[in-house]
């Protein structure tokens, strides 16, 4: 695409994602409905239904022809990567917005021929909205951001995944004791974003394609990568385990895992 048209695209989704914000703070107000998904450590509530209805809305009058894959569903069955693609996850971290009223985000990843074209993380509770892609660099409320240092894994903090600690799946806890110590937040686009602004050195989780597709446009945009855990490159319509992490990092986990 050209580059006048993503500015106007990302000036565009930043305008839906603060509304989409300002909607989200305001329902949170009132008595949420909540369901259970898969387990009752699986939620999801009226709100993740209104915001994905909300951000669905938007985007197909930005983008009539895109195909629009959405956590809850209410998109469409997408199973190329071809065209227009967006990826959409209306709340992240939904057990910490039942609980916590905290740590959750909302997360938009738009693709073009499987290519990151343009991302957006928002953390709701602090106001941080990460934008952007690699035709335009990332932002973080509009400033632009630096690359975080290339630091390798014994001198930083790790993003970890509780179940995957616990269960010490892929040899989760030797990868935290060989860093500076795990960090857990209940939410990939929290802990994300984290990564993005150097605060953590690495985030390894099983994610689904919306739990990582914002993630993976910044990431990628600021110098870090974001891969399977044998270094091939991520599937954008598959789950499994995903570690976005800077370089020197990723080769150490890599060696670990």
């Amino acid at each position: 695409m050209q580059t006048n048209v993503v500015k106007q695209l990302n000036d565009a989704m930043q305008t839906v994602m603060r509304t989409a914000r300002e909607q989200v703070l305001a329902k949170m107000g009132n008595k949420l409905t909540v369901a259970e998904k898969t387990s009752r450590r699986d939620l999801v509530t009226n709100v993740d239904h209104s915001n994905e209805d909300f951000l669905i809305s938007q985007i197909r009058q930005l983008d009539p022809t895109a195909h629009i894959l959405a956590e809850e569903g209410t998109g469409d069955r997408v199973t190329s990567m071809a065209g227009h693609v967006w990826i959409v996850d209306p709340i992240d971290g939904t057990m910490n917005f039942v609980h916590q009223r905290n740590h959750f985000a909302m997360m938009v990843g738009f693709y073009v021929d499987g290519e990151p074209t343009l991302g957006y993380i928002y953390d709701v509770m602090a106001n941080k909205l990460y934008a952007g892609g690699p035709q335009l660099g990332v932002t973080l409320n509009g400033e632009p951001m630096k690359s975080p240092a290339d630091a390798d894994l014994a001198d930083g903090l790790f993003g970890a995944s509780a179940p995957l600690l616990i269960q010490d799946r892929f040899n989760m806890q030797a990868v935290v004791a060989a860093s500076l110590g795990p960090r857990i937040m209940g939410s990939a686009g929290i802990q994300i974003s984290q990564v993005l602004a150097g605060e953590l050195i690495a985030y390894l989780s099983y994610l689904r394609p919306w739990d990582f597709a914002a993630g993976r446009v910044l990431a990628e945009t600021l110098g870090l990568v974001v891969t399977t855990l044998d270094g091939s490159p991520v599937d954008m319509l598959s789950s499994g385990a995903v570690l976005i992490a800077t370089k020197r990092a990723q080769r150490s986990i890599l060696a670990i895992v």
